[in-house]
């Protein structure tokens, strides 16, 4: 194998475009359960996706399928506890990992350990791959695919992708079938009829801002998630340690203008905005780490499969961040889309895998888009049944559990 490579070869199996987690986790895969020759293209390199010190939210479930491919990172925080209500509200659901039989509800992780994580486990595919089977894995770093082709007698039976290198050279390959395992370059795939449909029922502007940044505070609870709805939106406080100092990952969602003037804040005033937002239940935030913002909203590919070419992860979807349920659904995609794969490397495959991933894709999709906008509804009466429904939901236990199951291994079967 060639480890730092940009040159492309000419034509593979089952091409790869993208490797952050969903893109790895599937090339670890399809190395150790299938036959195919595999080339794994991204337009960064892992030595950065390994410094991004984002923090993100793993399930139970996710933890599950990542054991299985030795990826499991080594640190992590756990999440034994959730805890979610509307701000200064009646009505909550608590939710403990001990009433599931399960270690922890789900772990926060940074992004770059879990590649890094990931990374190692695709060397051990390598090395585990027999001597007779050839180089199965090709890298290609640093080269940006932005066009894929599979029409035309020249494309019978193959999909032709084509970019440029970092430095500008042209590259391009041609494969069997093409994955596409990071966002935006699905859509451009799509007829004008499709896209049509998408726009109507897919696409969403949540008209919101997140802020994201690391968060300390003078009596944290170890263990503990919380998920407050506000007037502005959802406020996500998980645990996790950033650089050996506990604390917590802050997701805030509120509205553009508000997000900008927060972000333009000094530490203390920002620090005594979100401790009017969240309460005191976790005593004064002290301090908080470098804060960044990104728009909110729904983008989900009607279908996922075009011909001999299917997205995954967030090529097919990406998702509101309430319930940190966007990557879990992506690592579901990888193992599905493997398992269809491992003996069949043509359409019919992928259309299997669409069809195995529709109702999990559905419900999930379905639940982070209808929170945010069932807890954005600004009306007194609405405040009241939404308190109502919390308090109903703490006591119906099979809805509760319900609930938490999906959270943790969406539909998978």
């Amino acid at each position: 194998m060639n480890p730092a490579s940009t040159e492309v070869p000419a034509d593979t199996d089952i091409a790869i475009v993208g490797a952050g987690p969903v893109g790895l986790a599937l090339a670890c895969l399809l190395l150790r359960k299938s036959p195919w020759r595999l080339t794994l293209i991204d337009a960064a390199t892992p030595a950065r996706a390994s410094r991004d010190p984002r923090a993100i939210a793993l399930s139970y479930g996710s933890r599950q399928l990542l054991e299985q491919i030795g990826a499991w990172p080594r640190a992590v925080t756990p999440i034994e506890h959730i805890h979610v209500s509307q701000r200064a509200r009646f009505g909550h659901v608590k939710l403990h990992s001990h009433d599931y039989d399960v270690p922890a509800l789900g772990y926060v992780v940074r992004y770059g350990e879990l590649c890094e994580a990931l990374e190692r486990a695709l060397a051990q595919a390598i090395q585990a791959c027999p001597a007779a089977d050839g180089e199965r894995l090709a890298r290609v770093y640093e080269t940006r695919i932005d066009h894929l082709e599979q029409s035309g007698p020249e494309t019978a039976g193959l999909v032709r992708l084509s970019g440029h290198a970092h430095d500008r050279q042209p590259a391009a390959l041609s494969a069997r079938l093409a994955v596409q395992a990071e966002g935006g370059l699905f859509h451009q795939q799509t007829t004008r009829a499709e896209r049509g449909v998408q726009a109507r029922k897919y696409r969403r502007d949540y008209g919101q801002t997140a802020i994201v940044a690391h968060v300390a505070c003078s009596r944290p609870q170890p263990g503990w998630a919380w998920e407050r709805f506000t007037e502005e939106g959802p406020l996500a406080l998980l645990p996790h340690e950033e650089h050996g100092t506990p604390g917590y990952a802050l997701v805030w969602c509120c509205q553009p203008d508000q997000a900008a003037r927060r972000l333009a804040l000094p530490e203390g005033e920002f620090l005594a905005e979100l401790e009017q937002a969240f309460g005191p239940r976790m005593g004064r935030f002290t301090g908080i780490g470098k804060r960044h913002a990104f728009p909110l909203g729904l983008n989900a590919a009607p279908v996922t499969v075009h011909g001999r070419v299917v997205a995954v992860g967030n090529a097919a979807q990406t998702l509101h961040p309430v319930a940190g349920q966007g990557l879990n659904l992506g690592l579901r995609d990888a193992f599905a889309l493997a398992l269809a794969l491992r003996a069949d490397c043509g359409p019919q495959a992928l259309q299997a895998f669409a069809a195995q991933q529709k109702l999990d894709r559905a419900v999930t999709i379905g639940v982070t888009d209808l929170l945010p906008r069932v807890f954005g509804v600004s009306y007194p009466l609405a405040a009241h049944a939404r308190g109502a429904s919390l308090a109903a939901l703490a006591c119906l236990g099979p809805l509760k559990d319900t609930l938490a199951r999906q959270m943790m291994y969406g539909m998978r079967r």
